[in-house]
């Protein structure tokens, strides 16, 4: 659930700079900082590292639960997976470095817009490339969990606490089993 608020917190935030944008195309002060680039950077560091970190101790729990939990393919797959995963992180270090060691001003850093013949294009494309690469990584060790989730049933249990939101008495009823999507429309 939190996975999924992130997701749509994240879906928020750019819909609402997407707005301010929009309705303020000539205040220039308010695109600047609603763009946050400091904010664009230091998430994309923690999700990165964390991320890699993730795959790494996921593989190592991986490799102690074969073969008794899951195949030695799963294992290798994962493997797989992080490797790629530490590749695509190291190129982006890398080619990040560069990049900002090259001395271009911070507005020529934000661009949106890059033409073949820009300072640093090249190593722009490797960055981004690789930020790409670890993305589909990230998504790729995710789908490695099918197997294993498809042995899992989730069920969600709703109790009434009392008749009203205001209501601290308990609630008379008590025990009902009611599905909470039925499928009898009588």
């Amino acid at each position: 659930m939190l996975n999924i608020a992130a997701v749509l917190g994240m879906a928020t935030i750019y819909v609402r700079y997407k707005q301010v944008q929009a309705l303020n195309p000539e205040e220039t002060l308010i695109i600047k900082k609603s763009t946050l680039f400091v904010v664009h950077e230091c998430g994309g560091v923690l999700a990165f590292s964390m991320g890699s970190l993730y795959t790494l101790v996921q593989t190592v729990l991986s490799y102690l639960m074969q073969p008794k939990i899951h195949s030695k393919q799963v294992f290798w797959v994962r493997l797989l997976l992080t490797i790629w995963c530490g590749v695509s992180a190291l190129t982006m270090l890398i080619s990040s470095s560069i990049f900002y060691s090259s001395g271009l001003s911070f507005d020529e850093v934000q661009k949106l817009h890059w033409k073949p013949g820009d300072k640093c294009y090249v190593v722009h494309l490797i960055s981004t490339s690789a930020e790409w690469s670890l993305s589909f990584s990230f998504f790729g060790f995710f789908l490695s969990y099918i197997r294993d989730f498809q042995k899992i049933t989730l069920r969600v249990e709703a109790n009434l606490q009392g008749l009203t939101l205001y209501d601290s008495a308990p609630c008379p009823v008590t025990n009902e089993r009611t599905p909470l999507l039925s499928r009898d429309f009588q």
